[in-house]
């Protein structure tokens, strides 16, 4: 069994790839245009290591957006016009491409055989460049790690490659979860708010939706959706994941405490408590100690970063829900684009993240402040037009008198079912909702 290499020979190895591969799966291209359909999700003109198959496979994408016929002739026709069927061997080298391939019925796998080799010649750049900056002692070990992992999570993306399928797949699929539904003794087929009223209208909150929290500062938008954390994470066991990017976690988990223990928010944070307090307090720690709430506090957490850590939580515990407060605060990779354009960015792709972990990702948003004293509507959404349009569900929260203890919470969209509305006390001392009856006891 051989050893692993020393530092000195990786630095002078071949980095990986494979010739032959590279040349059956422009070969397939060539021979068969319609295994492009295959190839394109799967490999890019970079993951070629030749330059020439770089130069070759860049003229054949090209004819194919431009809906050409794609053969010998025309390859190397594109390729003279680039000025690169030279560079690329001439048309004797690629005359050799579709000899070297009987049939295209293999393109897939050739093709993941290129794309396996350029991620390992990434890594391989990445982890060089990651060892240098560790060697750095003028750099911060927390930027260092931070780089690290986004830049292996961009890799990774790499194998998110999507699919189709056949509709007596899902037709059985779909046929299953409604049996599952009907046999079940929940009334709702996603997971409970803990407020009836609104789990009456959504069914709850359903797998794979983007849902947005809207309201103007102070209503209400943190106090609702922690209140929503605690009735799923505490007395459901369900577990959840909570990003925090206005609050600390420890901000959180006073209010959390406030809430749970039904104790003035005020009193707490001058610790004037009797002892009776401190016993509601105790038995409320306990509750919160045993559930499965997992909180992330990172003020200024970049968009790839949140990805990251939501699909650790889903790895790593299960979770079944993630909240974000809020998603205007929400660091863009790209600085240089407008503020509009970088939300409707972070709202497509927090859409995605819903997507691809299966659950519920429910967003708060600031409305505008034309909204003062009026009900808001879909157009009142702050920054872009996008987060109206990408979320699946928009719920408001408003108010007109802001020392009222009561809301009216606005389901103003709701892309599967009804739109409605319905009113849960706000005890502000606690800064928790509850329903309207035991908030009124």
């Amino acid at each position: 069994m051989s050893s692993a290499p020393s530092p000195g020979s990786l630095r002078d190895a071949i980095p990986s790839h494979n010739e032959e591969a590279e040349i059956a799966t422009l070969g397939a291209a060539l021979i068969d245009a319609e295994s492009l359909s295959t190839l394109i999700p799967l490999v890019r003109p970079e993951d070629f290591y030749k330059g020439a198959h770089q130069r070759i496979y860049e003229g054949i994408l090209s004819l194919f957006d431009r809906g050409q016929s794609i053969d010998l002739i025309t390859l190397a026709e594109e390729l003279r016009a680039r000025g690169t069927l030279d560079i690329c061997g001439g048309m004797a080298y690629i005359s050799r491409l579709t000899s070297s391939v009987p049939t295209s019925a293999n393109a897939e796998f050739y093709a993941r055989i290129v794309q396996a080799a350029s991620i390992r010649r990434t890594l391989a750049r990445v982890s060089q460049e990651i060892i240098a900056h560790a060697h750095d002692e003028s750099s911060d070990i927390s930027s260092i790690l931070e780089e690290a992992e986004r830049r292996i999570f961009e890799i990774s993306d790499r194998n998110q490659t999507g699919t189709y399928s056949p509709a007596k797949e899902i037709v059985k699929q779909t046929f299953d979860a409604i049996e599952k539904l009907s046999h079940s003794q929940s009334q709702y087929s996603g997971i409970p708010s803990g407020f009836k009223d609104l789990d009456s209208i959504t069914l709850g909150f359903q797998s794979s939706e983007f849902i947005v929290i809207g309201a103007r500062p102070s209503v209400g938008k943190t106090a609702f959706a922690l209140s929503i954390a605690a009735n799923v994470a505490i007395k459901q066991k369900i577990p959840v994941g909570f990003f925090s990017l206005e609050m600390s976690a420890m901000a959180i988990m006073q209010r959390l405490l406030s809430m749970e223990a039904r104790l003035d928010s005020h009193k707490m944070r001058i610790g004037m408590l009797s002892p009776g307090d401190f016993s509601r307090l105790t038995d409320a720690c306990g509750r919160i100690y045993e559930a499965p709430l997992y909180i992330s506090d990172s003020p200024d957490l970049k968009l790839l970063d949140l990805r990251a850590q939501a699909r650790r939580m889903k790895s790593n515990h299960d979770v079944k829900m993630i909240f974000v407060d809020y998603i205007t605060l929400i660091g863009s990779e790209n600085r240089d684009l407008p503020r509009h354009e970088q939300i409707a960015d972070i709202s497509r792709s927090l859409k995605a993240l819903a997507r691809e972990l299966a659950l519920p990702v429910i967003a708060l948003s600031q409305v505008r402040r034309e909204t003062e004293g009026k009900r808001p509507n879909l157009a009142d959404l702050r920054e872009s037009g996008s987060i109206e349009q990408d979320a699946d569900v928009v719920i408001f929260i408003h108010t007109e008198d802001m020392k009222a203890e009561e809301r009216e919470i606005i389901v103003a969209k709701q892309r599967n079912g009804p739109v409605d509305d319905l009113r849960l006390a706000f005890l502000s001392r606690y800064t928790k909702f509850e329903p309207l009856e035991r908030g009124q006891a």
